[in-house]
């Protein structure tokens, strides 16, 4: 059966198929009261609180306030990130977030706080996400009730709030927002709504890579979905609408890919397939969820590799949905109920056999680490399947205000999980003084060495957002190899030999974080630093932060 097009649906549900700008700015508005709501406290204490309790939301609140410095100051040398000095292009030596560091550009620069920026992204990529999925929902279904609880339930789904250190895995508005301009591609084909469609592809891809990857696989199976349902294989005008989608995407991401492609070429990093086993997903994974509801189930599962519970009012739904779908747009039953099935199968890895298949397939696929993400597009699918099912209920219930309140109440309770966001420190008096320096480069010690963990100089890269100096710290998830080969030479600085790297490269400043160091190696250290003196200038000390200038190098 071929579904019906969008005019044929509202004609036939007696519902208006537009809103105006009351509808839209309700939208928001709600959008962002949820957003407040659910992460709490992170809107009330903007500046004050942030992933600063591991190494991975360390490195977020830094590139996403890098980026915002970056595009106010210099965006031509947005890639030129502070770490690995005298490295170039570093940005690219891990998920680059321009998409975030675009959406934290007002408030950083009204704020210049790093924490501030950052959960001033989050924010917005909760509120962009529900935005983003009312509006599809609403258009599919012509329901604005039913849009309202698919948007909650894909928005603030458990599998986001388990990544709420990493930025990039937040920033999935443009799932939603590629799916509803395909819709309105392939229900109107010109070149205009093909170019929106190239651009809400190309938003998703500069907020996530991963995303970006995810959302070419979802309009392309959308393609080939809609062409075989409504038989437009000869159809000019749609080939053409998805040619100008292609060109446009592919307009708009290549220039911030060219260093990725650069950094590959030159490396040759890439991920090989074995890497991906120990972050697949088993089946407790889907049954695992931090939220407020589920919570009570994890000490009876196996051991989960991952958190991609949907919920089970948004599992109920969408299952009964597909149903709905499938006897009355089989179009859509197809395509979103594909989708969720195929994301569940290739989120299992290589020992389900389709990510092995999709890997030697799609060159894009080497870039991946982690199947277990294919997780979203299984939440994604049900919630639009979901919007069906409401839909269908809230035409048959007495009452369907009151219906609707309850199941959103249900939903909310259900999703809700209580975030655990540590104050952030104030920033050290050190770094305060550093920052009123000439510019110059800065080697920040302990210099952490493999064994007792490289993830420990994202600290230094958080601190460096009060003073924006070169590092020749550094964290990543492609760590060059001369850093990995010198790094237990610096880590005994002031050494000569350690002074054989850094004078060729200039490097100007050295801060060193006493309390980083043991009794022993504190004595090593001041007697290395007297040691050294003549080529160490001191410039501050307070009992816990040294910090010098390098002015010489020993014969």
């Amino acid at each position: 059966m071929i579904s019906l097009a969008p005019a044929e649906q509202n004609h036939r549900t007696n519902r208006a198929p537009r809103g105006g700008w009351h509808e839209a700015c309700a939208v928001v508005i709600v959008s962002a009261i949820l957003a407040s709501v659910f992460t709490y406290p992170i809107a009330f204490k903007l500046g004050r609180v942030g992933r600063v309790d591991n190494g991975d939301g360390q490195l977020s609140i830094w590139n996403v306030a890098w980026v915002a410095h970056a595009l106010a100051v210099d965006p031509l040398r947005v890639f030129d990130a502070n770490i690995f000095y005298p490295h170039r292009g570093t940005l690219a030596y891990s998920e680059n977030n321009l998409g975030a560091g675009v959406l934290a550009v007002p408030v950083y620069l009204a704020t210049r706080n790093a924490y501030a920026a950052l959960n001033s992204a989050v924010l917005l990529s909760f509120i962009l996400t529900a935005t983003g999925m009312y509006y599809l929902v609403r258009y599919l279904t012509r329901d604005r009730r039913a849009a309202a609880m698919s948007a909650i339930w894909f928005a603030f789904c458990p599998y986001i709030f388990a990544r709420t250190a990493h930025i990039q895995l937040l920033m999935t508005a443009g799932l939603p927002f590629s799916m509803l301009a395909f819709h309105r591609m392939a229900d109107r084909r010109t070149p205009g709504r093909g170019a929106a469609l190239g651009v809400a592809m190309a938003a998703q891809a500069l907020c996530c890579g991963y995303y970006g990857i995810f959302v070419i696989l979802m309009v392309g199976v959308a393609i080939v979905v809609v062409a075989f349902t409504r038989r437009l294989w000869a159809d000019t005008r749609y080939w053409m609408a998805i040619g100008v989608a292609a060109v446009v995407s592919i307009g708009l991401v290549v220039p911030a890919y060219v260093p990725y492609i650069a950094m590959r070429r030159d490396t040759g990093f890439h991920r090989v397939i074995g890497e991906t086993v120990r972050y697949s997903a088993n089946w407790s994974s889907y049954l695992a969820s931090s939220s407020f509801a589920h919570v009570w189930l994890l000490p009876y599962l196996p051991k989960w590799t991952d958190v991609l519970f949907p919920g089970g009012l948004v599992t109920i739904f969408g299952v009964t949905g597909l149903s709905i779908a499938r006897g009355r747009r089989s179009e859509l039953a197809l395509l979103y109920g594909g989708l969720a099935a195929t994301a569940f199968w290739t989120s299992f890895g290589p020992s389900a056999q389709l990510y092995t298949a999709l890997y030697a397939i799609v060159p894009v696929f080497a870039w991946l680490r982690v199947p277990s993400r294919f997780g979203l597009i299984v939440v994604f699918g049900l919630a639009v399947l979901a919007g069906f099912a409401v839909s269908e209920w809230l035409a048959r219930v007495r009452r369907p205000a009151l219906a609707l309140t309850m199941l959103g109440l249900f939903a909310g309770s259900e999703l809700f999980v209580r975030l655990n966001i540590p104050d952030v420190p104030p920033v050290q008096p050190v770094y305060r003084t550093l920052a009123a320096l000439p510019p110059g480069a800065v080697i920040e010690m302990p210099f952490f060495y493999p064994e007792v963990g490289l993830h420990q100089h994202t600290k230094y890269m958080l601190a460096s957002t009060s003073h924006w100096m070169p590092l020749v710290n550094g964290y990543s998830d492609y760590i060059p190899p001369d850093f990995l080969a010198n790094v237990h030479t610096l880590a005994p600085f002031p050494s000569r030999d350690a002074f054989k790297i850094l004078e060729p490269n200039r490097v100007r400043y050295a801060v060193f974080h006493m309390y980083g160091y043991n009794t022993e190696n504190r004595r090593d250290v001041l007697g290395r630093l007297k040691e050294f003196e003549a080529y160490l200038r001191p410039l501050y000390d307070d009992g816990e932060a040294r910090l010098y200038e390098i002015v010489g190098s020993p014969p």
